[in-house]
């Protein structure tokens, strides 16, 4: 896998899996809403540390800054 995604997005993503995760412990979101939440949450987590979106793959989408060596 040829990593397509940068720190900016690296960062969002794992703010927002924060964010849900926290909704979810305060009680904010239940049933089925948090439970397709916290599965994107894992997703959207796995995603970040492998620096790999295979979506952007698919659209063609490469937030990595290229070196410029």
């Amino acid at each position: 896998m040829k990593k397509n995604m940068g720190g900016i997005d690296r960062i969002v993503r794992i703010l927002l899996v924060i964010v849900i995760a926290g909704l979810f412990w305060k009680g904010i979101i239940a049933g089925t809403l948090a439970y397709v939440l916290l599965a994107l949450a894992v997703i959207l987590l796995l995603t970040s540390f492998v620096n790999f979106c295979p979506l952007y793959k698919l659209i063609g989408l490469n937030t990595l800054k290229k070196d410029k060596s």
